[in-house]
């Protein structure tokens, strides 16, 4: 039978709303308790990660708390941006943290940098985050469907910065221009009249599918086949891009361009054309990705895509504060513009 009060929806309207995946119109902790069949104190202590709940009756309450996407107010919440890693051994790393930083001074409010460990690591664990309850959460490090869960649950609002992985429809994320910025590269390196142009590229991950992306569609558009053997991938490391740059420079015909997935495989690009006795760019242009700060000051300056981590970094926290205040954003998803830095690593082939 519908239940006739008026602070929730009845019974047959919730079920209904709940299959399409939607919540009641306006979800109080009351409305969670009565729909898990305990006191409303007993979710009081689920979402502030408090004692005293069974496994069972906590699992069924979080359940709830996240299929109804209720989200508790800001209340009794430290004034706190908690900027969340990975590894903090990324050169990038500063930019991002210099564009969180001046948000969080614009709105009076304290950044905590974190970093959580590679994803093996028994160190890795979100309750300390959840503990310390801040007014937001930017994640560079890529959280697990059971994190992002367990703050979900607890009401902290995230955004994850620049994902690495495909999220959820309902995940909030700011992003860069991967395609447009590795579509720019080689068209540079095509019009500066490069035919045999490789690609170092990444992991599996969606910003390093979309660089590749780019590459291949600013081949085929200059009526260049796409040669296989002229991409490789691997990981995002200098060794790494320099044992794959080895490869690539030792073969009878080799590339005259090198396009690498980020800065760092450049830089491996540089060290493997030295051994070789390669100049550059004389006899190889390097085009990389990111321009982290430092690639302005190799020798030669390394033309790059400049992904505009600040500017990122701007966006995900006062889309992370707004959420935090309550607020709707009027997007999800965000990406910032990628635009190509030339430098003096790249030139014409010797002909």
């Amino acid at each position: 039978m519908p239940d006739s009060r008026s602070d929730r929806p009845s019974t047959d309207a919730t079920e209904e709303r709940s299959t399409r995946g939607e919540g009641p119109a306006a979800v109080t902790i009351a409305y969670i308790a009565e729909s898990a069949g305990v006191s409303v104190p007993t979710v009081s202590k689920v979402l502030n990660g408090r004692s005293g709940v069974s496994d069972e009756t906590r699992a069924r309450v979080e359940e709830l708390i996240q299929r109804y996407g209720y989200r508790k107010p800001p209340k009794n919440r430290s004034k706190l941006v908690e900027l969340v890693f990975r590894e903090l051994e990324n050169m990038w790393a500063v930019e991002i943290i210099r564009g969180v930083e001046r948000v969080a001074r614009r709105n009076k409010v304290s950044v905590l940098v974190s970093e959580f460990g590679l994803q093996d690591t028994p160190a890795r664990n979100i309750d300390d985050t959840v503990g310390r309850r801040p007014q937001c959460v930017l994640s560079v490090a890529q959280l697990s469907e059971k994190e992002r869960a367990q703050l979900t649950a607890k009401g902290i609002p995230f955004v994850v910065f620049d994902p690495n992985e495909e999220l959820p429809d309902d995940v909030p994320f700011v992003g860069a221009t991967n395609w447009r910025g590795g579509h720019a590269a080689t068209r540079h390196l095509v019009g500066l009249g490069h035919r045999r142009i490789a690609m170092i590229s990444g992991p599996d991950h969606p910003f390093c599918l979309a660089r590749m992306a780019g590459y291949t569609s600013a081949l085929t558009e200059a009526g260049i086949p796409v040669d296989p053997d002229l991409v490789v991938k691997t990981l995002l490391t200098r060794e790494d891009g320099c044992t794959a740059a080895r490869d690539l420079l030792s073969r009878p015909e080799r590339p005259t361009a090198v396009f690498t997935a980020n800065d760092m495989q450049a830089m491996g690009v540089y060290r493997a054309a030295r051994e070789l006795g390669l100049s550059i760019p004389q006899d190889l242009s390097v085009v990389g990705f990111d321009d982290v700060p430092a690639v302005a000051w190799v020798d030669p300056p390394l033309t790059t895509v400049h992904q505009p981590l600040a500017e990122m970094a701007v966006a995900a926290t006062e889309m992370a504060l707004a959420l935090g205040r309550g607020e709707d954003v009027p997007q999800m998803g965000v990406e910032i513009a990628t635009t190509l830095t030339i430098r003096e690593s790249t030139a014409p082939p010797k002909s």
